[in-house]
C-alpha cells in the first residue's frame, strides 16, 4: 500500500497523523500537543488550551474539540474516551 503522506511535512493545515488516548493528569502534559480531542462519553473536561489557559467546558459524546490542549486534568474531567489528534512525524 503506497502512504500519501510518507513525503509530505507534518503541518497544521493538513490532516492528524494519529489519534492517540488520553490519559488524564493533574501534573503531566501531553506528550504531544493536541491539534483537537475526540471524546466518547460526554462530561466535562478540563484541560489547558495552546493559549496557556485553564478551561472547564461540557462536551457531549462522540464530540470532537477542535482546539490546540497542552494538559487535559483528571480532577475535574468527568468525560472518558478522551483521545489526541496529533501531528507528527510520519514513517
Amino acid at each position: 500500500m503506497t502512504n500519501p503522506f510518507k513525503n509530505r511535512m507534518p503541518s497544521l493545515n493538513g490532516p492528524a497523523h494519529d489519534l492517540v488516548p488520553v490519559t488524564p493528569s493533574d501534573s503531566a502534559d501531553l506528550p504531544d500537543t493536541a491539534l483537537a480531542l475526540y471524546v466518547e462519553t460526554a462530561g466535562t473536561l478540563v484541560y489547558t488550551s495552546v493559549a496557556g489557559e485553564q478551561r472547564t467546558t461540557k462536551v457531549a459524546a462522540f464530540s470532537i474539540l477542535p482546539v490546540g490542549v497542552n494538559r487535559v486534568f483528571a480532577t475535574g474531567t468527568t468525560a472518558s474516551g478522551i483521545q489526541a489528534f496529533v501531528v507528527g512525524k510520519v514513517a
